[in-house]
């Protein structure tokens, strides 16, 4: 299943929790972190438990603990209860290939068996993405632009190249790791052509998908990460051309008037794979 779009619920909310499911983001995450006061942790928690057990929805459901210790635990037991539906666990400020390790002991401990999506957001988790990203646990890495320009002290700029360089680190860490690479969030989510153009970089970066706030950007982000039947059928010629380039035994063809090597028919596999997961959607 793609993650195109990975949409963040507050955790006390019960009413944006069963809805969310309804916004076409291809993930939501039931958020018991950042998007829950200190003061509702513990409500929110019965919450998210109750709607877990109420849902069976057509995409991942994902639940954002807090990071690693006992606050996480406390999430674990609480939103485990009585074994709900749950897709996958994602893990905040994760600063090391240790943080995973430890939220995986937790989960062995709860008897629960999924993935876990690593969020990079500080120096530390930028310089150590490789190592997190190839963590057995770990289906895929995030990238969160704001915490990381707070740790590193930058100013967040509308072009964005004070976070290029961790931006790029953490899209090939997840490239070389085999796992998904998930996008910063553009926090105006009434800015639909800055959303946009920053989802566009992002996927001519190398990311898969992009994390959002609010259920009005789900469809630009999953739009922009949809290839285009151009792409696709540009795709689909380059695969037929290298179907018989394999048959006559020729390394190098060309389709369309473009030399085809290697590189680009890894491209074309990727646009035919990602087209497909999201026809299944």
């Amino acid at each position: 299943m793609p993650r195109r779009s990975v949409l963040f619920t507050p955790g006390d909310q019960p009413e944006k929790l069963r809805s969310a499911p309804g916004s076409g983001a291809d993930v939501v995450v039931f958020d018991l972190e950042d998007g829950v006061a200190p003061a509702e942790k513990d409500r929110a928690r019965s919450v998210v438990n109750e709607v877990l057990h109420d849902i069976d929805p057509d995409c991942e459901v994902c639940v954002r603990v807090n990071p690693t210790g006992i606050a996480a635990d406390d999430d674990l037991g609480a939103v485990l209860a009585g074994d709900p539906r749950l897709d996958s666990v994602m893990l905040p400020k994760v600063s090391d290939a240790d943080d995973v390790e430890t939220l995986r002991r937790l989960l062995d401990e709860h008897d629960a068996d999924v993935p876990v999506l690593a969020l990079v957001e500080s120096a530390a988790g930028v310089l150590h993405a490789e190592a997190i990203a190839a963590a057995d646990a770990v289906d895929a890495l995030l990238f969160g632009a704001e915490d990381y320009a707070a740790d590193v002290g930058a100013t967040r700029t509308a072009k964005g190249t004070e976070v290029i360089y961790a931006r790029q680190r953490v899209v090939a860490a997840a490239s070389a790791a085999g796992v998904d690479a998930i996008d910063t969030l553009n926090t105006d989510f009434e800015d639909t052509d800055g959303l946009r153009r920053d989802t566009e970089r992002g996927m001519e970066m190398g990311y898969d998908g992009k994390m959002v706030i609010h259920p009005r950007q789900v469809t630009v982000v999953n739009d922009a990460f949809t290839p285009s039947e151009d792409r696709i059928a540009w795709a689909e010629r380059v695969l037929a051309a290298r179907d018989e380039a394999d048959t006559e035994g020729r390394g190098v063809f060309t389709v369309d008037g473009e030399m085809i090597d290697a590189p680009l028919v890894a491209q074309a596999e990727r646009i035919v794979e990602c087209a497909e997961e999201s026809a299944e959607k």
